[in-house]
């Protein structure tokens, strides 16, 4: 297998001061995947992470957007806006990682039911759901889209190959932790 390594860099950009600590500008987690001074090298197991991640998070972005309408609780409804935009600093730093490694983006699980995403049936079943049936769907939902994003990115944490990438899995994880424990919390909240 040939790596493709190309020098370029990237950053996390500014967050809003209610982003989860795993993101903050001023916490370790949020260092930046810095490629600046060194190539990035991408391993196969690299490649399909960030191939896999980047059109799960897509998924959810368009959940996200929908629980904010549909949501009974208040609660829920600021958790998918702040989750909707870590998850769009995610994509861009997903995407920057494929570029600077020369690989181009693909959605190789194109058609595919993977772990994680959220579907367009589930979103209509959402959407149709009466008011005050649509919390509990929309928890179980978002519980299995940041739990199989840990997982995703536990596999990469253990096999990939790419420092840079291996720390964006890192943060991701830990930044999903952080989210499920929130989700608990309102889930608990009668």
């Amino acid at each position: 297998m040939t790596a493709l390594a190309v020098a370029g860099s990237l950053t996390l950009g500014q967050r809003a001061h209610s982003t989860p600590a795993a993101l903050t500008a001023s916490s370790p987690a949020a260092t930046s995947a810095s490629v600046a001074s060194a190539p990035v090298v991408l391993s196969a197991t690299d490649g399909a992470f960030l191939q896999l991640m980047i059109p799960i998070n897509e998924s959810a972005l368009t959940f996200f957007s929908v629980v904010q309408t549909v949501a009974d609780a208040p609660a829920l409804r600021d958790l998918a806006a702040r989750a909707a935009s870590t998850h769009r600093v995610e994509l861009e730093e997903m995407r920057a990682l494929l570029a600077a490694g020369g690989v181009a983006e693909q959605n190789i699980h194109e058609g595919h039911r993977m772990p994680g995403m959220i579907f367009d049936d589930q979103l209509a079943e959402l959407r149709a759901a009466p008011p005050g049936n649509r919390d509990a769907r929309i928890t179980e939902l978002l519980q299995g889209h940041l739990k199989q994003s840990s997982v995703v990115a536990t596999g990469e944490e253990n096999a990939g190959g790419s420092d840079e990438v291996k720390a964006f899995a890192a943060r991701l994880k830990q930044l999903r932790s952080e989210q499920l424990t929130e989700l608990g919390a309102i889930s608990s909240t009668p």
